[in-house]
Parts: structure tokens; sequence; C-alpha cells
């Protein structure tokens, strides 16, 4: 029998050396169901390689990942997503000239294809049209479903990549810097978002923005030049000396 209390990915001593750097180094962190697990650090300091290497992406130098109990150390991206997890990136990844919808569902189709029906238009496949309105509905877009994706505001197309991560039915999201540019309603209105998102899924969440960072998250992993110098509850890192040094930028005492 499963062990349901188990993390749903699972990384062990994760380094990644480009030539004789190493970018991250020997990183473990667990990301548990119904927790946003946060990786917070300076510019330079390891987080969207760290996405990168769980993602498959970028290939691993050392060390394991796990998800949902399985090695997947050295498998690349499409199987990953396949085996249930998704990511968005800091940079806006949708499709302007199409729908809401169309978005979604797209995102739903590449990771649920059925090829051998091709008798049926792939835009009235109803496994992925399902999906698509499901994500829609519980990122709080279906309202906007019919409109044009270039059209919406910034905050409004970070929601949409979230959708369409969704809509793949992940079980762990990696979402790099979903709060970047957004204003003081806009963020609030992601937060609602993360938290909600956290029932069914595991969530590792890279920001910058350190006030959403330490509402939001159930966890925070500290790194510094590719390295962990702290991984516990928001409490015990605000209160960390090394971490205020390294990162906050003062002690207080």
């Amino acid at each position: 029998m499963p062990d349901t209390a188990a993390p749903l990915l699972r990384a062990r001593g994760v380094t990644r050396r480009f030539g004789g750097l190493a970018a991250v180094s020997e990183v473990s962190l667990d990301l548990a169901e119904g927790e946003i697990h946060a990786v917070i650090g300076t510019n330079g300091a390891g987080k969207s390689t760290l996405i990168n290497v769980l993602a498959g992406e970028i290939a691993i130098t050392g060390g394991s990942v796990e998800l949902l109990g399985i090695d997947v150390t050295h498998w690349p991206q499409p199987k990953r997503a396949q085996a249930g997890l998704g990511r968005s990136y800091q940079r806006t990844t949708i499709f302007p000239r199409f729908s809401v919808f169309e978005n979604c569902r797209l995102a739903a189709q590449a990771t649920h294809q059925v090829p051998w029906n091709w008798w049926t238009a792939a835009a009235d496949c109803p496994i992925s049209t399902t999906l698509a309105r499901e994500a829609l509905y519980r990122t709080g877009l279906a309202g906007l479903a019919d409109r044009t994706a270039g059209l919406l505001s910034h905050g409004e197309k970070r929601q949409l990549e979230i959708a369409m991560c969704v809509a793949t039915r992940p079980r762990v999201l990696l979402l790099d810097e979903p709060l970047a540019g957004m204003g003081a309603a806009e963020t609030e209105r992601m937060l609602d978002l993360l938290s909600g998102l956290k029932s069914g899924h595991a969530i590792l969440l890279v920001e910058h923005d350190m006030d959403a960072v330490f509402r939001v998250s159930d966890r925070i992993t500290v790194m510094v030049n590719g390295a962990v110098i702290a991984s516990d509850v928001p409490a015990a890192v605000r209160a960390d000396a090394e971490v205020q040094l390294a990162y906050l930028g003062e002690v207080h005492v």
C-alpha cells in the first residue's frame, strides 16, 4: 500500500555544475501535498536552476529526484509532465492570439493526447475540454474564457499560466516568480489562488516578494551561492541569524 504521507516530490543532494561552477550544490527538499514550499535567495543563488533541474529541463550532475515515489532523476521534462509535474516560468508563455479557454485546452491536450482518435477534431476532444473548463474555474478565470489571452491584464496572464498548468492535472506545481511585476491588488488575488491550489497539490514557489512569501508559505528554504543555509517554517527562518545576514540584510536581536 502506498504511503499517503510521503512527499509528492523528493530531492536528495541535487547538484548541477556548469564546468567548475556549482550553480546548485547538494540541495535536498521535500514537497508535501497541501503545502507551499518557498525557495528564496538573492539573484544568482541557484533558485531557477534548481527548478529547471527538478522539472527535467536541465540535466542533473549529482543527487536524485523522486516524483510520486518514482525515481525520475534522468527523465526528460515531457515524461515528468506526463507523470504529474507542472511548472510556470518567469516570462509569460501564453498564446496571446488564442482565447483564454483555448490556451487551457491546448495545455490539457498536450498531456492527454488521443492520437488514435483521428476522426474527431482536437478542439472537440471531451477530455481536454473538460480539463480546461475545470482549470479555469479553479483559477478564477471561468468568466474570461472567451477573451483573447493577449488582452488580459498582467496579473490575469499570470493566472492563465497557472491555469494552463492545472489543466494538465499535475500533482506537483513548480512556480517561478508568479508575482513578478504585480500590483498590490493582483498580488492579493494570486496569493488567494495559490492558497486555494494547496488542496490536491504540492507547490514549490520561487519568489522575490518577501512579504508574500512569508504570508503564504508553509515552509521556506533559503539558498546562497547554490547551497541551502536554512529550511524551516517561516517564523524560524525569519529568526535565523544566518538568513538575516545573508539574505534579509540585518540581524534582529
